[in-house]
């Protein structure tokens, strides 16, 4: 299987098929004349938006706020269209890795093909080791990274809505963003 490599796609989201407890996760990547949608669990969603959150952070943190990402997800940057159809998966991801790339200013996300190999840390590795497995590797701005993480949150909580700034489930009762300086709904 090929390595699929996205530089600035023009969509990277993850969304769902199915109802609420049968549902199926993809991460899909678009660019022009491209699609290519990975099987995830939930899990693997929940972590890879908590992954890219905190590495943004680190990343503003350690460069005395001077690296180009953004605090929030810029105002309409948070895609919420649905996959794009059809939905044809081109595997299922077993492991990932994620990095900040200081010269690009980017985040790097690789996505392994599941394999039966032990201790695959690396999904580079993994992949000079057997070409047949399939690799998505995705590089977002912070911008973008930030609003797939919303996004992201938004879709595991799904069947509730959820707040457009932290991905947060809104109670009936009120909800105070943490992340939107007390943005209430």
């Amino acid at each position: 299987m090929p390595v699929y490599d996205y530089e600035r796609p023009r969509r990277f989201v993850v969304g769902t098929v199915g109802e609420p407890g049968q549902r199926t996760f993809f991460l899909q990547a678009v660019d022009t004349g491209r699609v290519t949608s990975v099987a995830v669990e939930k899990a693997q969603v929940q972590v890879l938006a908590q992954r890219i959150d905190e590495l943004l952070d680190l990343v503003v943190s350690r460069s005395g706020g001077s690296a180009s990402v953004p605090a929030l997800a810029p105002d309409g940057s948070v895609d919420t269209e649905p996959l794009e159809a059809p939905i044809e998966e081109d595997f299922r991801v077993g492991v990932m890795s994620l990095a900040w790339d200081s010269d690009r200013e980017r985040v790097v996300i690789e996505a392994l093909q599941v394999t039966e190999a032990e201790g695959v840390n690396d999904p580079s590795e993994a992949v000079e080791a057997d070409p047949s497995l399939g690799m998505l590797r995705v590089a977002l701005d912070g911008a973008a990274a930030r609003a797939f993480v919303v996004r992201a949150e938004a879709v595991v909580q799904a069947g509730r809505p959820a707040c457009p700034f932290c991905g947060d489930p809104l109670d009936p009762a009120g909800h105070v963003c943490p992340r939107a300086n007390g943005y209430r709904r």
